[in-house]
């Protein structure tokens, strides 16, 4: 594993990580799977998790054996409708909806001088970051519409390692889901899972929530 004083910048997810949008993203997805008759549950929520939109229709349609009975230009159409509750739902973030910490945690990465990017499969990151009052923290945000593939292929976070300019063995993610510690760990960075251990047990770093990730908690795990 990388010394800590190696480590110059940070690349992170944002949902469940920055803040809790994912709420929000359950609420609209169960509210389409309800529509199309597919019965939500807990393990079909968590599998969402870190996967983008047209992933996560084919995820849920999947449940029921529904992913072939609708055309391309159908599924598009189901997406938008999700997406357009979604935007109605993040469109009432306030930067009190910042996670616990995350707000002290970027201030104090920003005073030591990290370089941070944003690597969400979510195509409203943006939107979101400035309802949080965070934009200005980032370098840049990893447009998803330009990528191959999602989470758990490692290009998104690849990417933002680019828009760093720096080599993955001096960046540290941040994730919350399995898909994007794996799409971390096959970027070549140095992975950090906020969740249970269990659930995110290839990261390198683990910590049980966002409370608990501070520059020295990081440093003391690495050395």
């Amino acid at each position: 594993m990388v010394k800590f004083s190696e480590i110059k910048g940070f690349t992170f997810d944002m949902d469940g990580v920055l803040a809790d949008t994912a709420k929000f993203h359950t609420v609209a997805w169960r509210q389409l799977a309800e529509k199309l008759g597919v019965t939500w549950n807990d393990d079909l929520q968590e599998r969402l998790k870190g996967i983008d939109r047209m992933g996560s229709l084919n995820m849920i349609l999947a449940e029921d054996n529904l992913e072939n009975q609708y055309s391309q230009e159908q599924k598009e159409t189901l997406a938008a409708e999700k997406n357009d509750n979604y935007r109605q739902l993040i469109s009432t973030l306030t930067p009190g909806d910042v996670l616990p910490g995350m707000q002290a945690f970027l201030d104090s990465l920003k005073a030591n001088g990290y370089l941070m990017s944003v690597a969400s499969a979510s195509k409203n990151a943006p939107f979101i970051l400035e309802k949080l009052g965070l934009a200005d923290y980032f370098v840049g945000v990893v447009d998803p519409a330009s990528l191959h593939a999602g989470k758990p292929d490692p290009e998104i976070f690849v990417r933002a390692g680019e828009l760093l300019k720096l080599a993955p063995e001096q960046l540290i993610g941040l994730e919350d889901s399995a898909a994007g510690i794996q799409s971390i760990n096959g970027a070549g960075q140095t992975s950090l899972g906020i969740g249970n251990s269990q659930v995110l047990s290839e990261a390198d770093l683990n910590f049980e929530n966002t409370a608990e990730v501070t520059l020295a908690a990081i440093q003391a795990k690495l050395g």
